[in-house]
């Protein structure tokens, strides 16, 4: 971060020195063309640095997804998974049973309500 802003004050003092040149009455096209150059060269460094660093970066994102996230993502997959087996184990061999016995406890109360042996 510093670099780039040590960059642009470079960039910015090399700009006014170029401005004050050309105000000279007696400065050659030449000078004023190689102060640009100049510019020019620094400004691709800048940029230069700017990929070197864009790589780094990029290559330490790759390592990370590929070594850190992957096994979190296989880990709560499979815990999902675990998950939705439990659920379904619930589901048929305690869940389905009370209801189907609540169902049963119902009609056999409606049924001694219409036989008139229990009452509401």
């Amino acid at each position: 971060m510093t670099g780039v802003v040590i960059g642009v004050v470079v960039l910015l003092i090399l700009l006014g020195v170029a401005i004050y040149l050309l105000l000279q009455p007696t400065t050659p096209t030449d000078k004023i063309r190689d102060v640009f150059i100049i510019v020019v060269a620094l400004e691709s460094l800048v940029i230069g640095v700017a990929l070197v660093v864009l790589v780094v970066q990029l290559a330490s994102l790759i390592n990370l997804l590929q070594n850190e996230i992957r096994p979190i993502l296989k880990a709560t997959n499979e815990t999902v998974n675990n998950l939705r087996g439990t659920a379904e184990f619930l589901g048929e061999n305690m869940v389905e049973p009370v209801i189907k016995l609540n169902g049963y406890m119902a009609g056999l109360n409606r049924m001694l309500e219409l036989m008139g042996i229990r009452r509401k």
